[in-house]
């Protein structure tokens, strides 16, 4: 038995009723848990001995827009001691996007958690400092929102180089 497999094994043990889906993918193992025993899985995974998820090597989060539940985050735990890998993933619905903060267990989250309220509005209960990371405190909007309004430039080719030169904000003589 592999190491992942022992360890989906030992948290399917310790929280039967909690662990929702377990995900084979190309080697790649995930783990979907209910959100309200997230903080008590990963705090498990690593401080129980034999597992010893000790690294939250990436947090992202994912939009399902138009589908319900609308949002996932998903946590990339790394093992040093048995370089093992295991995602743990999470839904929240869109209505009221809300997970419980893990940087009290890997004090790394709190910047992944920021980034992700930013971008998706992802709000994360008991987190020490939630504000933005990447774009200014008055922005309005997330967004890495599926729904966010699009603004683009458009491009020059050879057909609309007078349209595009027009637009441009040349000084003044």
């Amino acid at each position: 038995m592999s190491d992942v497999q022992n360890a989906v094994e030992r948290i399917q043990a310790q929280f039967p009723d909690a662990i929702r889906e377990v995900v084979e993918f190309r080697g790649e193992t995930t783990l979907v848990v209910d959100k309200g025993s997230l903080v008590e899985i990963c705090t498990f995974a690593r401080d129980t001995e034999g597992l010893d998820f000790d690294r939250l090597s990436d947090q992202a989060g994912l939009d399902y827009w138009p589908e319900e539940p609308r949002f996932a985050v998903s946590y990339e735990l790394y093992s040093l001691q048995n370089g093992t890998d295991l995602r743990i993933k999470v839904y929240t619905p869109g209505d009221d996007p809300e997970l419980p903060t893990l940087s009290g267990v890997w004090p790394t989250a709190n910047w992944m958690e920021r980034e992700i309220w930013d971008m998706f509005g992802i709000t994360f209960t008991g987190h020490p400092d939630l504000r933005r990371i990447l774009l200014p405190h008055d922005w309005t909007g997330h967004p890495l929102r599926k729904d966010y309004p699009l603004g683009y430039e458009e491009v020059q080719f050879s057909f609309n180089v007078e349209r595009i030169d027009d637009q441009k904000p040349y000084a003044k003589e």
